[in-house]
């Protein structure tokens, strides 16, 4: 339960849905966990959430726009300057603007490609050179089985989740010599706030084509993010782990 003991995390998208719970997750294994989100009171809640629980680890919130470079970079050296590295980062933070192909306007395209991709980018260039001075990191990026297997419209969304999957590949192939690896996780139809507002049509349509007949839970992610971040995995590099009960098989 102690695996990430004196562990520092850095969770963006933190506040809600998976994000939330790999925070949790994170701390239940004893790792600091710095969530990072737009909405404050959110994640008040996350952290106030792991305090109840009694969590070996603990969350602490930070206030973050991902589609801010200058604020990224920011975070970054706070927290360095507060916990002297960060061992763990997950890019979790993501958004959908969901539409076909044809009737897409520039801007839709560009804020998921933004948040999702490269926000990414930008975390990662920022921690890596922290982590590469200690010869030690976990970074573990989430992907979707969108950008495995593409979606109808979704070719924003698909777009910048295969991105991500050719990004995760190319750091885990540069940073591998300094004992660093980088994972990625693509998760399928997971019951969270995004996935709520969908009509119960799309649901009733999506759920027999999941070998495993049922949606996923926040914390099927998290137990995976969990194992990316724990020494179980520390010869794990440059993968997908798709976790998504068989749907794109």
């Amino acid at each position: 339960m102690n695996e990430l003991a004196g562990q520092v995390a850095v969770v963006t998208g933190g506040s809600q849905g998976i994000g939330k719970a790999i925070c949790l997750m994170l701390a239940r294994q004893g790792a600091t966990v710095v969530a990072c989100a737009r909405k404050v009171e959110k994640l008040q809640a996350v952290a106030e959430e792991a305090a109840k629980q009694c969590l070996s680890g603990k969350v602490q919130p930070y206030p973050l726009d991902v589609t801010d470079r200058e604020a990224i970079d920011k975070m970054v050296e706070d927290v360095i300057a507060q916990h002297s590295k960060i061992d763990v980062l997950v890019n979790n933070a993501g958004i959908t603007k969901d539409g076909l192909m044809l009737n897409m306007e520039d801007e839709q395209f560009e804020a998921v490609l933004t948040t999702n991709l490269r926000s990414a980018f930008w975390t990662v260039r920022a921690v890596s050179k922290y982590m590469v001075r200690a010869r030690f990191g976990r970074i573990i990026n989430i992907s979707s089985v969108s950008g495995v297997m593409g979606n109808a419209g979704q070719s924003n969304y698909a777009a910048s989740k295969a991105g991500l999957i050719g990004f995760t590949k190319s750091v885990a192939k540069e940073l591998a010599k300094r004992n660093i690896t980088c994972n990625a996780i693509a998760p399928g139809f997971v019951m969270t706030e995004m996935t709520d507002v969908l009509p119960e049509k799309v649901k009733e349509i999506v759920k027999p084509l999941i070998p495993m007949n049922r949606f996923g839970e926040p914390d099927d992610i998290a137990s995976a993010a969990a194992f990316l971040a724990g020494s179980g995995a520390k010869y794990i590099t440059g993968q997908v782990l798709v976790v998504d009960g068989g749907l794109c098989m």
